[in-house]
């Protein structure tokens, strides 16, 4: 049905900068929020950031100012731009977004299947 490809990851050495792109393909209708989650090794898969298709974003306290989210609704495509990198910020970092496949039909949860960002010390 719907289709999201992550893309933009890789190693960089702390201090340095990422862009990470994500493109929506398949049956899609509209999309309602954008966003990026990340997962460390051994933790849980948290929240990064997200962009409603109203504009309004949401950023988990360790990135703010770090990092930013955009979009570009004509390619179905958000970006997650990440400057001031941290080892910490090593993870596989997803990408998410509410879809409607089908008319009259409520927005449906969608995931890629992630890309790598390594951030050396």
């Amino acid at each position: 049905q719907v289709q999201l490809v992550e893309s933009g990851g890789g190693l960089v050495q702390a201090g340095g900068s990422l862009r990470l792109s994500c493109a929506a393909s398949g049956s899609i209708i509209s999309i309602n929020t954008m966003g990026w989650y990340r997962q460390a090794p051994g933790k849980q898969r948290e929240l990064v950031a997200t962009l409603a298709s109203g504009g309004t974003t949401n950023y988990a306290d360790s990135v703010k100012g770090r990092f930013t989210i955009s979009r570009e609704h004509a390619k179905n495509t958000v970006y997650l731009q990440m400057n001031s990198l941290k080892p910490e910020d090593t993870a596989i970092y997803y990408c998410n977004s509410g879809v409607k496949t089908i008319i009259g039909r409520p927005y449906m949860d969608f995931w890629g299947k992630g890309t790598l960002v390594t951030v050396s010390s």
